[in-house]
């Protein structure tokens, strides 16, 4: 193997925007199914105002009605008077949709006749359930690491990419895979945890960490017609993997090699994206 030279590990500090991140969990769909682990409520996004209550554990259904909605329970309709709803829990607890549980809370908006489900949650706990979803849980801690800190610096780069459907990120591959809180592990959950609020960053700026589950044998530098100087063409440590993805950024089998071969997140990040700097954002500031 050749010998892989890395830069002095150096964090420095940045901004990021004080709000919680939204990810597209439906899109113009004729139904959404809810629920709360604990006592919920469904306020009037548009007013503030209490709606009604949930019950534990159980399951409730939304529907668009003309231009509001309606909620079936046990068999009945009753008309919710808004277009745009918030399902949160009243305690502790975790909000349920699309058959998962999810942390944060679930926006529901009637847009034409039809209904998009978002997830509002904080970036820390929208991680928690990407990592799982994009990597296997029991692969070495230092791979983890690294995917945690390439989805964080993905996912602040890309605020507002979806922004056309009200919201910020889908929750599948054309952005990143995400489960909510259903597909946490504790072994993912602590790469997160020991990575909190660190991106990549190029030039102060933080980059888009693009990566895929393998490049059979070298990535490549295709970026979608963009000259991004933080991607370049390495061996990718996967050689005996078919390639399976873009191959853009960094393997994730290439990065899980590396880290059984001694390699810690960091230097694993710094041999996939050419010249970058590692940087540590407030929690406080973007939950």
């Amino acid at each position: 193997m050749k010998k892989i030279i890395f830069a002095l590990l150096i964090i420095t500090a940045v901004t990021s925007p004080a709000y919680a991140i939204k990810i597209g969990l439906e899109t113009d769909v004729q139904t959404a199914s809810i629920g709360t682990s604990v006592s919920g409520t469904i306020i009037d996004a548009n007013t503030n105002h209490t709606i009604c209550n949930l019950e534990a554990m159980k399951g409730y259904e939304i529907k668009p009605y003309h231009n509001v909605m309606a909620i079936n329970y046990k068999g009945t309709y009753y008309k919710v008077n808004s277009n745009n709803i918030v399902i949160k829990t009243l305690d502790s607890g975790f909000v349920s949709t699309k058959s998962k549980w999810y942390r944060g809370i679930i926006i529901i908006r009637n847009k034409n006749g039809k209904l998009t489900v978002i997830n509002d949650v904080p970036l820390e706990d929208y991680i928690k359930g990407v990592v799982p979803a994009e990597m296997p849980s029991s692969w070495d801690m230092e791979a983890l690491k690294a995917q945690a800190v390439a989805a964080r610096s993905y996912a602040l780069a890309n605020l507002g990419k979806q922004a056309r459907y009200g919201y910020d990120l889908k929750d599948n591959t054309e952005d990143q895979a995400y489960n909510g809180a259903s597909g946490e592990t504790a072994q993912t959950n602590a790469a997160v945890k020991d990575t909190e609020g660190i991106v990549l960053t190029y030039n102060t700026k933080v980059i888009s960490a693009y990566y895929s589950a393998s490049a059979g044998g070298q990535t490549n530098t295709n970026s979608w017609g963009n000259n991004l100087p933080y991607l370049r063409s390495v061996p990718s440590f996967d050689e005996t993997i078919k390639k399976n993805g873009h191959g853009v950024g960094m393997s994730q089998h290439g990065a899980n090699n590396l880290a059984k071969k001694g390699y810690n997140a960091y230097q694993i990040l710094q041999y996939f994206y050419k010249d970058v700097k590692f940087a540590k954002v407030n929690p406080q500031s973007y939950n």
